[in-house]
């Protein structure tokens, strides 16, 4: 069965009337009465959808797209493909913000328990499903129509929100949250996660920052074991993955729209920021930090402390900051410490003045 998502979606609106309220204006021959049903990424939208590009790196995703009309800056219109309605904006991202907030009105907030339809002093709304062999222990939150799998344990203080459904034979820890997830079987949270809240996304700019609302999810696959006060943020447009089998260390921040294969391995301290993707068999050592929209290849591995600024190739073992081939950063270490090493030596022998 299909999820029926977490938020309710407004619309559909005339282009024209979008324009309006964006800070955008339609160029070359836009039609103002397209009806817009949606807002979807450039490589996902249909004729029927709107879309927005604010980054060179997809330039091939804009030229491909089929998308009925685009937010752009004035210096890509000419790149848009043919049929392709233009929204004309001097910040794409933030009109693109604005009209995320016209779709979604509610999505500012996210969705967690609410407070209609309870029993007094009922901790399982009435609406969610839990199958029998769960153990829900005291002081968890069920919230409406969450569903709750076989043999799945939600220790004490953990709340699991509006339509989030967990597998079988998962453990839930204490005081851990879950919002606007889908999760696997055999999935092991510990205390303190908190999965599914709002990503990092504001749209910056001299009239301050605007809220970017994140309409994601989460996605955790089987068998992915998440660490004590780990941070996972839903999607914007698109959802936040966590592949099969990954493990994942305490004190980890994996931002909104992250991929992760299968059975990586990413230790403590670590920060993958947002749209970045690591491929299957990963392993990032303790307090990695990863940039956005960079891609880790299959099998790569990344020393502690490291930071990757960018595509890493599969099967690669690299090192430093910013991160390099492991033999070239040795080399550099090694450079530099026997250059440090002569310059004391130096001053060891200078006379002393006088």
């Amino acid at each position: 069965m299909e999820h029926p998502g977490f938020f309710i979606k407004a619309g559909p609106f005339r282009l024209q009337d979008i324009a309006d309220r964006t800070e955008s204006s339609l160029a070359r021959d836009a039609d103002p009465e397209l009806e817009v049903s949606d807002i979807l990424p450039l490589d996902n939208a249909g004729g029927n959808h709107l879309t927005f590009f604010d980054n060179i790196k997809y330039l091939k995703r804009l030229r491909e797209t089929k998308a009925g009309a685009c937010f752009l800056a004035e210096r890509f219109v000419d790149k848009a493909p043919a049929g392709l309605s233009v929204l004309q904006a001097k910040q794409p991202y933030r009109s693109f913000a604005q009209a995320l907030a016209i779709f979604y009105p509610e999505s500012l907030d996210s969705m967690t328990v609410g407070q209609d339809g309870w029993d007094e002093g009922g901790l399982i709304h009435p609406s969610a499903k839990v199958e029998s062999g769960a153990q829900i222990e005291p002081g968890a939150v069920i919230g409406p129509e969450a569903q709750i799998g076989k043999g799945t344990r939600i220790a004490a203080g953990a709340v699991i929100g509006y339509r989030v459904c967990i597998g079988r034979n998962c453990y839930i820890g204490p005081n851990v949250s879950v919002i606007h997830s889908l999760i696997g079987n055999g999935v092991r949270l510990h205390s303190g996660v908190s999965m599914g809240q709002d990503g990092f996304g504001f749209a910056m700019s001299g009239q301050g920052h605007l809220k970017v609302p994140q309409i994601g999810r989460v996605v955790i696959q089987d068998n992915v074991e998440i660490g004590s006060n780990t941070a996972v943020d839903r999607g914007a447009l698109r959802d936040t993955i966590i592949g099969e089998g990954t493990k994942i260390d305490n004190l980890c921040q994996i931002g909104h729209n992250v991929v992760i294969g299968r059975h990586c391995v990413i230790a403590g301290l670590t920060a993958i920021a947002g749209s970045a993707e690591l491929e299957d068999f990963v392993v990032l050592g303790g307090k990695v930090g990863v940039i956005g929209h960079v891609k880790v290849g299959q099998g790569a591995q990344i020393a502690a402390t490291s930071n990757i600024d960018r595509e890493v190739p599969a099967g690669a073992t690299w090192g430093g900051t910013p991160a390099k081939p492991i033999r070239l950063w040795f080399r550099e270490i090694s450079i530099v410490r026997r250059m440090a090493e002569s310059a004391e030596n130096k001053n060891k022998k200078k006379p002393a003045s006088g």
